[in-house]
């Protein structure tokens, strides 16, 4: 998808504002307020390129306790690279806001926004809250990224959810050069679901936990939505290509489940490759006695993981990632871990993505 597909650049309208070509606004669409009278607002950035080229949505915190897409939402705001941006980007940093505010996935009627979609004007404030959203961001937008963690008490190694059936999903979420794309059903009232029946393509981002930033995942997600802006032909290629990982692609995942109830020693790491019958997880009692073991049921890679050291049985404790070719994503895994490693000791982005002037 390259501007030649858009002969010239339009005008961007949302909550009634239009954002001309060369121009950048906040738009705050009203949302519904707090029971204190307080106003609420979802803050939209619209950055309206003066060239012809698509529109893409960026979008965190659909899940109010989802935070790294916040922070590399704010990062891709200040990158001075979008100065020469072709088309439009919408970046809505925080959709969930009555949940954001109150820390949690969930808005105040316990509704999982992210089964609300496309929404109504009449529902429910997931309902209200998923139309507006749908009206006014997916109205606008060619194609969107919209970034997660993963939940409460658990870890997601850096992947990208997608439905790569696509064509044009497919090569995007290749662009987006994290270690695993995984081929993901459309979930029903998802914002990806939303997204593909005006088709959309969308990818979802998946990084970290909830409610902690992850600087390597905040880092790849930055990188990712740069790197897929320039497959989109909406800003430059660099002068000097840099080589980036060849992200493999998962057959089947699956998650490993505690055996029975106990207090848990984990013994994988994220990224980490395992083979059938391998010790993922040791639980025992707080004796340390009628220990089990979680053992991994096929060859893959843990993309995910508790970090909770207490399960029920039943609870998931693993997840794993199967493929076709294992030794070659265990490669691709170190290799991205190599890449990203030295950000866990500098919590500063690099210079190209500093504040702007």
């Amino acid at each position: 998808m390259g501007p030649q597909r858009f002969p010239k650049n339009r005008p961007v309208t949302i909550g009634g504002i239009t954002v001309s070509p060369g121009e950048r606004q906040i738009v705050d669409l009203p949302v519904a307020d707090l029971y204190t009278h307080a106003a609420v607002h979802m803050p939209v950035q619209v950055v309206n390129g003066k060239r012809a080229g698509p529109t893409l949505f960026v979008s965190a915190a659909v899940h109010g306790d989802e935070l790294n897409g916040v922070e590399i939402i704010r990062r891709l705001l200040a990158y001075r690279g979008l100065s020469s941006l072709r088309g439009a980007l919408i970046a809505v940093p925080i959709v969930n806001v009555h949940g954001f505010l109150e820390q949690s996935r969930y808005l105040p009627d316990r509704r999982d926004l992210n089964r609300s979609f496309p929404g109504s004007e009449k529902g429910s404030i997931a309902a209200r809250l998923a139309n507006l959203f749908t009206t006014e961001i997916l109205a606008q937008a060619d194609c969107g990224i919209d970034f997660h963690t993963g939940a409460l008490h658990r870890s997601n190694l850096p992947q990208i959810r997608a439905n790569l059936d696509d064509e044009l999903t497919l090569e995007l979420a290749r662009a987006f050069a994290v270690p695993v794309i995984i081929n993901a059903n459309l979930r029903d009232g998802s914002l990806r679901e939303a997204a593909a029946s005006r088709g959309i393509p969308s990818l979802l981002y998946e990084a970290g936990q909830a409610l902690r930033f992850d600087e390597v995942g905040i880092r790849a997600g930055l990188r990712g939505v740069l790197n897929v802006m320039r497959a989109l032909n909406m800003l430059p290629a660099r002068k000097v290509a840099r080589a980036r990982v060849e992200p493999v692609m998962a057959r089947e995942t699956r998650w490993i489940r505690a055996p029975s109830s106990g207090i848990v020693r984990t013994h994988a790491r994220l990224g980490q490759s395992v083979n059938t019958g391998d010790v993922l997880a040791t639980l025992s009692d707080p004796f340390g006695q009628n220990a089990s073991i979680a053992k991994a049921t096929f060859p893959g890679i843990v993309i995910g993981q508790t970090n909770l050291p207490l399960a029920h049985e039943g609870d998931a404790l693993c997840h794993v990632a199967a493929f076709s070719k294992l030794s070659r994503a265990e490669s691709t895994v170190e290799e991205f871990r190599a890449e990203h490693e030295e950000a866990r000791q500098d919590n500063l982005p690099p210079p190209e993505y500093g504040t702007k002037a």
